[in-house]
């Protein structure tokens, strides 16, 4: 937290010039194919910006070249593959259940992969393990540290972030984009540009990612056990739940409540905007209320409010360049969507 609160001045500056590359390239495939794949460009731009971040430098330019994405992609799938289904008939289930969800996959299919991961790391990330050895960490247990929230949390995410966040939008439709787009260039002009301020001042817009994360957040399960013995309340009943035991958290049964959220299974992209705000303490994606923030005594997401804030900024980006836009989903194999576009209709006012 210390690194990312030092690097608060670079942050939007960055990120937007990544997105600018992520955008070029998404239309270099507009015009040869018709339609361009979001996923692939969006991965290599997210890794690329966390890189950068960390290491001052783009990830092309260490040993790594292009193949950063790819190698994280690799040593996430072992981690992430009891998630995945394979949706195999019948009694086959069974096999995909002992081959994915009984031993843990071994390390050495990644182990290569993953040492490329550390050096490149290493070697760019010195101020960051400068600062990690000032607060008494050893320089090597930082840097694995590093590239865990670095691969695992922050690219990771935003594998599942930004095309989770572009599949609704995209389906909501023109008139939803109407709407961003016309609050967005009106702020920024406003404000003389993309700032912290301004952000805050684009109502919609934080409506918009709200629900995009209500609706499916990224990471829908959560474990853990009960530290005492604790009650457990629904609308209708409540289950006791003893010290030790293992609970289960599906996100969606909270954010999806059909008796907090009218249309509960419908993307409204101003449902948190007016009172609407007063159901943000029924978002948990944060595993957590939206109301609260994370501690050291709570299992909340740390990085809720970067979330929240690369979220507000693609779409800011997005909505300065582009006036609609339509998409072709399907699901992933593991978590998230796939998305394609199938339009993109460039600004015509700024």
């Amino acid at each position: 937290m210390s690194t990312l609160a030092s690097k608060r001045d670079d942050f939007i500056p960055l990120f937007r010039t990544c997105l600018s590359t992520l955008f070029i390239d998404i239309e270099d495939g507009m015009v040869s194919q018709k339609k361009a794949g979001f996923n692939k460009p969006s991965d290599a731009m997210s890794f690329n910006f966390v890189f950068r971040l960390f290491g001052k430098k783009d990830s092309s330019d260490t040993k790594l070249g292009s193949e950063g994405p790819a190698i994280v992609d690799k040593w996430l799938a072992l981690q992430l593959a009891p998630l995945a289904t394979l949706e195999l008939p019948g009694f086959l289930k069974y096999f995909e259940d002992i081959f994915l969800r009984t031993f843990p996959l071994p390390f050495f299919f990644v182990k290569s992969d993953y040492s490329k991961l550390y050096d490149a790391f290493y070697a760019s990330s010195s101020s960051v393990l400068d600062k990690a050895e000032s607060f008494g960490i050893k320089r090597d247990e930082a840097c694995h540290n590093l590239v865990f929230l670095a691969g695992f949390n922050a690219f990771g995410g935003m594998k599942v972030l930004f095309p989770t966040l572009i599949k609704w939008v995209g389906k909501a439709g023109e008139k939803l984009h109407g709407q961003l787009a016309n609050e967005i260039r009106t702020v920024v002009r406003e404000e003389g540009g993309v700032t912290f301020q301004a952000l805050d001042k684009m109502i919609l817009t934080k409506s918009v990612v709200f629900e995009a994360l209500r609706i499916e957040p990224p990471v829908p399960f959560q474990y853990g056990k009960a530290r005492e013995n604790i009650v457990v309340h629904s609308h209708d009943a409540a289950f006791e739940i003893k010290k030790g035991e293992m609970i289960f958290g599906y996100q969606p049964f909270a954010t999806k409540d059909p008796r907090i959220f009218n249309n509960a299974e419908e993307f409204v992209g101003n449902r948190f905007v007016g009172d609407g705000e007063k159901l943000l303490k029924y978002v948990y994606w944060s595993n957590g209320r939206e109301t609260e923030d994370p501690t050291a005594e709570n299992k909340q997401c740390p990085g809720k409010d970067l979330v929240l804030l690369v979220s507000r900024v693609f779409l800011v980006e997005f909505f300065l360049r582009y006036d609609t836009f339509t998409v072709e989903t399907a699901k992933a194999l593991a978590l998230g969507s796939t998305v394609t576009f199938t339009s993109l209709i460039k600004a015509t006012t700024i």
